[in-house]
């Protein structure tokens, strides 16, 4: 292995851990849910905790959008984009990339959850809003420092839309 792959494995793998801690951690805190007892409440619920994690996609539009205006980049089909707007666009599009599947995956596994289990959307969103800003800070220190942010992200959501999968077949 070299020794780059080294550091995206071992920040891939502290992302995977951190994310699943953090979840677990939320969850246990988390106020009661109990009072979601029908899908509209908890549909209701998940809407509310996807707007909260829609936030890094709209920093991440505002950001691309202010790089853009304020240099020579603001015409992007001459592909004048500095390192930080080419990095900026990258992590926008892949935050928008993963928020879909979360969107996807929250949206579904609510309408198979207890009441009580609800506090699971609660605590994906909060893991998921701060992971987003780990993939954009660790890409912009180097690139493969992303590893962390992308990782825990990207297995969250493997994580909820297999969960929702899983529910939807065998209950």
């Amino acid at each position: 292995m070299t020794r780059e792959q080294k550091t995206v494995a071992i920040g891939a793998a502290s992302g995977v851990l951190t994310m699943v801690l953090a979840v677990a951690g939320i969850y246990r805190i988390w106020p009661d849910t109990a009072a979601l007892t029908d899908i509209a409440s908890r549909l209701a619920f998940t809407l509310k905790a996807n707007a909260f994690a829609a936030i890094p996609l709209l920093v991440g539009i505002i950001t691309v959008g202010n790089n853009r205006f304020l240099s020579e980049a603001i015409d992007p089909t001459l592909h004048k984009e500095d390192a930080a707007t080419e990095i900026n666009g990258r992590v926008l599009d892949n935050t928008l990339q993963q928020y879909v599947l979360f969107l996807a995956g929250t949206l579904a596994l609510s309408v198979t959850l207890t009441a009580e289990q609800t506090k699971v959307i609660a605590a994906a969103a909060i893991v998921f809003f701060v992971m987003r800003f780990a993939f954009w800070v660790g890409y912009r220190i180097h690139p493969l420092y992303r590893a962390f942010g992308m990782s825990s992200s990207i297995y969250l959501n493997v994580g909820i839309l297999g969960t929702a999968l899983w529910k939807t077949l065998w209950g």
